[in-house]
């Protein structure tokens, strides 16, 4: 039984950290009906800024996540004034094209600026746990927890309680209507694309602290994160909060009778048998 409570502990505060990485790639989705190919590689940006701000201005990860953060958005607003915007209205096939050359330049241009090395940062909570009865809590994977489940709640009062977020609200749902209520659609799809990377790259700060930063490191989460999204539900910011606490717990439950390298198969025959009856995932709707 106490194996079991630690395992399930574990798979709730990893599954909280999928769950902000991939907030983003539900949310741009939601508002702009794109699949971001490119979406795992702001997650590597996002461990390089906070690497950054920690090996340079001695920040600690979960602080420059904040930077990472900030890093994300610019970065994903340019990206999306410039190129996205251009393949709004056009074919999926050139969004996918778009997306994916995206992902290569990303991947390329942190292997020229950073090199193929893996980079570490040493925190002075890195090895520690709390002792709750028979559970160990690891305080980087509770930090990292927190912290996601904050910028999810704020994320939550962003689109339900300012004018931004009802803009939108309004414009995943008809931005035709938005146009003509005055709302600059450009502008607001700019901006919910931002959010999206800006989030990803934040979990990319927070899990820093127990993770190693390479150009390909978002390669490990790509798959992940597609299925935490898909599982929630395409679209559903809170479905892919919920999707990610699934996965994290599934593969958390299944190393306790599997060997640890089979911990994907399992959630994979998951996912499957879920969505064979339930399609739209967990808090999708039907269209």
């Amino acid at each position: 039984m106490s194996a079991f409570l630690q395992s399930l502990v574990d798979g709730i505060l990893i599954g909280g950290v999928y769950g902000v990485i991939s907030v983003g790639l539900s949310l741009v989705f939601g508002v702009l009906r794109i699949v971001n190919f490119a979406q795992a590689e702001f997650l590597m940006i996002g461990m390089y800024a906070a690497w950054f701000a920690s090996t340079h201005f001695g920040l600690d990860p979960i602080l420059g996540a904040f930077l990472s953060l900030a890093a994300g958005f610019s970065l994903g607003f340019l990206c999306h004034w410039f190129l996205v915007s251009k393949v709004i209205d056009a074919p999926h096939v050139a969004q996918i094209f778009l997306t994916v050359g995206l992902l290569a330049v990303l991947e390329n241009g942190a292997l020229m600026l950073f090199g193929a090395d893996f980079r570490t940062v040493v925190t002075p909570y890195q090895m520690s746990a709390l002792e709750i009865g028979p559970l160990f809590i690891s305080v980087p994977y509770l930090i990292a927890f927190s912290m996601a489940i904050i910028v999810c709640l704020l994320l939550w009062l962003l689109l339900t309680k300012t004018w931004i977020g009802r803009a939108i609200r309004a414009t995943s749902q008809n931005a035709m209507a938005a146009t003509l209520f005055g709302i600059d659609t450009k502008v607001v799809y700019a901006i919910a694309f931002g959010l999206g990377t800006g989030l990803t790259a934040f979990g990319g700060g927070i899990i820093l602290p127990y993770s190693s930063v390479s150009p390909t490191a978002g390669a490990q989460f790509v798959t992940l994160m597609f299925t935490v999204v898909v599982l929630g539900g395409l679209g559903s910011v809170m479905g892919a909060l919920v999707g990610g606490l699934v996965v994290g717990i599934v593969q958390s439950l299944s190393a306790l009778v599997m060997p640890i390298q089979m911990q994907n198969l399992v959630l994979f025959v998951f996912f499957i048998i879920l969505l064979a009856f339930k399609p739209q995932g967990l808090l999708g709707s039907r269209k």
